[in-house]
């Protein structure tokens, strides 16, 4: 009796690189084993059109683009999609953080299609996938003289809805007056505090708040 054939891997493209993202799409889409299920310029687009996939190829080097919010976005709407981050080289750090948000792997936009294949089948597996010469830079920029991850890395870290209460409060909003404008209870905000102070490895929210400036999470407020 012959073993029935594997259900395919349902693969997602959100790059704005258009042509390079086109190109994979003809690429793939002769690959055995691996149905493509759209391609799109934005994570937004992508969402609108409700795709879901075993793996999202996602460009990480737009100039405008938040790779590590990016990928906690797909990995709350899908938690079970295998996000791979494309990239021309980017900081260490930026990879460091989407990975830390949940992407299991980066690779470079001039990959040998032949081996991209092969390892969109690894990553929907669950193996980590990244190109072993970028590994040593990788480790390197996590570990660094000190040892400590960076707050950058740790801000990655926040669920999408952790982010947004950061937010919340770095504007100088009080939990009530969060609790009241996302329309959750008090006691939840004060949940999601407590897990954001562990996140990022504080003890007040005023050190969170100053990570979140400090990084870019919410702009310095204006003076009056």
């Amino acid at each position: 009796m012959h073993q029935a054939m594997a259900e395919p891997v349902r693969v997602l493209v959100v790059d704005h690189h258009e042509m390079f993202a086109e190109g994979l799409r003809h690429a793939l889409g002769d690959q055995p084993g691996i149905e493509l299920v759209g391609a799109f310029p934005t994570l937004a687009e992508a969402r609108v059109h409700r795709r879901r996939a075993d793996v999202v190829l996602l460009g990480a080097d737009d100039p405008d683009g938040d790779p590590a919010a990016d990928v906690a976005r797909i990995r709350e709407a899908t938690p079970d999609a295998k996000v791979i981050l494309l990239t021309d080289g980017g900081s260490p750090w930026a990879l460091a953080g989407a990975l830390a948000a949940g992407a299991v792997g980066f690779l470079r936009r001039n990959q040998p299609v032949e081996d991209l294949a092969g390892l969109v089948r690894r990553a929907a597996r669950g193996e980590v996938v990244m190109a072993a010469s970028d590994l040593p830079r990788l480790v390197e920029a996590l570990q660094g003289p000190t040892r400590v991850v960076p707050a950058e890395v740790a801000l990655a870290r926040l669920t999408p809805r952790e982010a947004e209460i950061l937010r919340a409060l770095a504007e100088g909003a009080s939990a009530r007056e969060v609790a009241e404008a996302l329309g959750i209870s008090r006691l939840t905000v004060e949940s999601h505090v407590k897990s954001i102070l562990a996140k990022l490895g504080v003890h007040s929210k005023i050190e969170a708040v100053t990570l979140a400036w400090r990084h870019g999470l919410v702009p310095m407020s204006k003076p009056a």
